[in-house]
């Protein structure tokens, strides 16, 4: 819910963040502190009937404190849509029609920039054009190259989506340059193989953006924000160098730009940029590099600091350094949108942590879904999920403190509920819990601080270490059950025999004290068995320093792209990761974090096996029949001989409670795994909870 209190987003002297806090006077407008809401694709832009919900998305970010937000990407023309008949910013009307947006924003007192994005080679639909024929390797349609004139042409047509924005009401716009879209395809030798006035040379491919700039500040005159996203490490091969990022960054600053915004990798790179892994502001040297570079040569235009900042600590250390000028955080304001109210306001321990998870935002995104915030349902449904105070009081409890549970409590109080949270265990977290002990996934225990903290300010009483039964639930006019799951134990001959390979569940091997061997076979290659397979490997809480080494990652300045050789330590164990099925381990994982867990493992020597029968459990080891299909109806019998079987073999609900409470007349909701047993979903029990919470 808002926060009730009266916001001062521009606090110079802040206590607490007092350079995150201050102004940034831009000449013709001025922000109210440093924080800006980067761009991310909502799916609510793509539609004219879906502008008052988006306007509802962001009004809710600058009633929370953000200086200036940037929408998802919209198109400048046809050939440049992500998918077919996306968001497209060529006509009066549409501009027109975004002053319910811009209203609503500037209503709080926020700026808004509309974000310019030609997908190029990256388009998913036929009418995929770029500098060049190279096709991309995600998206199935290989593009058509640009004849010159049409280069001018679409550099003239970003202007002029530009002068529609300003028109619509915006504050400025930024003009996409990074992530591997068409201007990045533009001005690296790796997509721009032509020898034409836009092409051969780092000059020439450079000229385009320039131009789009240049034109682009002709139209919209001096009083408009032009912001530009630049690519400063692309993490693929033949790529910019550094001298020639800093050259481009120079032009653009002659050209006209306001600002420049930091973007890092394509799309295509092999190397993870945003997902839960990544150190917190990992890339942030790079953006302080750069604005060192531009004051060297007297260029002032702000720099802003973006990718896996996601508290007002790391954000203001960041300012307060002069690493940048600004700080960028698109899904820390998807998860709070409060997040600078509260940090104003000296309540940072009630922020909801971004823990880039990426299940309901940019896994959302990349299947054409509306974006949304695992941690915040509302999220891009503003208009639709309403959290009110509650017209009567009722006295609810609920049982179980896991993500499920937490929302439900937290949420129905804050609506006015009187709430009890019940639990067996001596700590809230269920399976969160054992999630934040895998590595990479750390950030986690900062949802279980923001509960446990907002438990206490909305005045829930908490019974931990209490497993509740129907006598103590009777006296309560609403029961809501979140009791979780348990570990399915697979029927498998010999397996708890007490005879050969130690027999583990996965939370006892994560919760910690389980004594494992050096050869490990883990039964089930979900997300728990990729998790448990990660715990076994890696040590948490990962160095930068280590995790460049592992990515290969290193100074633009020395390689191109910022790519290098991978540095592997061995593995600490062997890992073989079985699964029944036939296809690919982690099929079902997040399609933006999927791969990172599969390569993680691959380059860490696991052994995936699929197509795998359990025959028997003895002294000798773990006994499997390999079958290569299913037409395959002898398969190949295999005999690992290992120290430990963890099993990942699903899970089943606890509902033990449903039936005696039923009986007995009490109102009884269940939600979360109780509900439904599907492992590492808790993005479906808090969006749950939450629908509950709103309806009670």
């Amino acid at each position: 819910m808002s926060s009730p209190f009266t916001h001062q987003f521009s606090q110079p002297g802040h206590p607490d963040y007092p350079h995150l806090l201050t102004p940034l006077d831009l000449g013709h407008t001025t922000l109210r502190n440093r924080v800006v809401m980067g761009s991310i694709h909502s799916k609510l832009e793509d539609r004219r009937k879906d502008l008052p919900k988006l306007a509802a998305y962001f009004a809710e970010r600058a009633k929370g404190g953000v200086a200036l937000s940037v929408t998802g990407g919209f198109s400048p023309n046809r050939t440049g849509w992500l998918l077919p008949f996306g968001g497209t910013m060529n006509n009066r009307s549409f501009a027109d029609a975004h002053r319910v947006v811009t209203d609503a924003v500037h209503e709080h007192d926020g700026k808004i920039a509309m974000q310019i994005l030609h997908a190029g080679r990256y388009g998913y639909h036929p009418f995929v054009k770029s500098a060049s024929r190279r096709k991309s390797p995600i998206s199935p349609f290989r593009p058509r190259a640009f004849s010159a004139r049409e280069i001018d042409r679409t550099a003239t047509d970003f202007a002029k989506a530009a002068a529609l924005a300003k028109r619509g009401g915006y504050d400025g716009v930024e003009i996409m340059g990074s992530e591997g879209y068409l201007i990045n395809q533009m001005i690296t030798a790796r997509t721009n193989t032509r020898d034409d006035a836009w092409g051969g040379t780092a000059e020439k491919r450079m000229r385009f953006p320039v131009e789009i700039v240049r034109r682009t500040r002709e139209l919209v005159g001096d009083d408009f924000i032009v912001m530009y996203r630049q690519s400063l490490l692309d993490l693929v091969d033949d790529a910019q160098s550094w001298d020639e990022t800093v050259e481009l960054a120079l032009k653009l600053q002659q050209a006209g730009v306001s600002i420049i915004n930091t973007g890092i990798g394509w799309h295509e790179a092999r190397v993870p940029t945003i997902v839960t892994s990544v150190p917190r502001a990992a890339f942030v040297a790079h953006t302080a590099r750069l604005r060192e570079a531009l004051e060297e040569h007297d260029a002032v235009v702000p720099v802003v600091a973006s990718n896996r900042i996601n508290t007002p600590e790391v954000a203001e250390g960041i300012v307060a350094s002069g690493q940048a000028d600004l700080v960028s955080m698109a899904r820390p304001l998807l998860a709070d949108p409060d997040f600078v109210a509260k940090a104003a306001e000296r309540r940072s321990d009630e922020i909801i942590t971004c823990i880039a998870c990426n299940q309901a935002c940019l896994d959302h995104t990349f299947k054409n879904q509306r974006a949304s915030c695992m941690l915040n349902p509302r999220a891009g449904h503003e208009t639709e999920l309403v959290l009110l105070p509650t017209q009567r009081a009722k006295r609810v409890a609920v049982v179980g403190a896991g993500p499920a549970g937490l929302a439900a409590a937290v949420e129905l109080a804050g609506r006015g509920h009187r709430v009890e949270l019940f639990e067996a265990d001596e700590t809230i977290g269920g399976q969160f819990k054992l999630a934040a002990r895998i590595p990479g996934k750390e950030e986690f225990v900062e949802t279980l601080r923001y509960y446990t903290r907002m438990l206490e300010v909305r005045g829930v009483t908490v019974h931990l270490g209490r497993r509740a039964d129907v006598e103590d639930l009777r006296p309560f006019e609403e029961v809501v059950l979140a009791t979780g799951v348990e570990p399915r134990v697979p029927s498998i001959p010999g397996l708890g025999s007490g005879v050969g390979p130690t027999v583990l569940r996965y939370d006892e091997v994560v919760g910690g004290g389980a004594e494992i061997g050096h050869t490990v076979a883990v039964l089930g290659a979900g997300g728990i068995g990729f998790d448990v397979s990660e715990f076994l490997l890696h040590d948490p809480h990962e160095s930068l320093e280590h995790w460049m080494q592992r990515w290969g990652v290193t100074d633009p300045a020395l390689e191109r792209g910022g790519l290098t050789t991978k540095v592997q330590a061995p593995p600490r164990r062997q890992v073989y990761l079985l699964q029944r099925k036939h296809s690919a381990h982690g099929k079902g994982l997040g399609k933006t974090t999927g791969w990172v867990h599969r390569q993680t493992l691959k380059d860490s020597g696991v052994d995936f096996v699929g197509g795998v029968t359990y025959d028997r459990v003895d002294r000798e080891g773990l006994h499997v029949t390999v079958r290569s299909s299913e037409k395959d109806d002898a398969g190949e019998e295999l005999l690992l001989k290992v120290d430990t079987i963890v099993l990942c073999t699903g899970q089943e609900s606890v509902r033990d409670l449903v039936e005696p409470l039923e009986a007995a007349g009490v109102t009884t909701h269940v939600i979360g795994g109780a509900d439904v047993a599907a492992e590492l979903d808790a993005k479906r029990a808090i969006k749950q909870a939450t629908e509950l919470a709103a309806r009670l």
